[in-house]
């Protein structure tokens, strides 16, 4: 759940780096908060209130995360573009997404598994 948190902190921070537990945990929460969402909206017959205020609110700190683990694999965040050609752009993105962690520091910043917090 920190994972989660510590995305939505940095809410608007399109610079530095996210590394990939970071990314698919908020991803993994997000999914499950929404989902809960939904069903939730079904049960009190609502169906896009609750849901659409979450996906509205959390549009900007999924961004930013995204663009951050694109910046960890050393892509540019335009590289999020890509996702508008049909099936091939979002294979890519996959791709980048689950690569690991490009070592040592890059034009982004310092690699998030290596730094240091004390």
């Amino acid at each position: 759940m920190n994972y989660y948190l510590d995305v939505l902190k940095k809410y608007t921070v399109f610079s530095g780096r996210a590394g990939r537990k970071e990314y698919w945990m908020f991803f993994l929460f997000h999914l499950i908060i929404t989902f809960v969402l939904v069903l939730f909206a079904e049960f009190i017959k609502s169906r896009t209130f609750l849901p659409t205020l979450y996906g509205l609110a959390v549009l900007l700190p999924s961004l930013a995360v995204f663009v951050r683990r694109l910046h960890d694999t050393n892509h540019s965040g335009w590289w999020w573009f890509i996702s508008f050609i049909p099936i091939v752009g979002s294979i890519v993105l996959l791709i980048f997404l689950v690569k690991d962690s490009q070592p040592g520091e890059n034009q982004y910043g310092p690699n998030p598994k290596e730094v240091k917090v004390s």
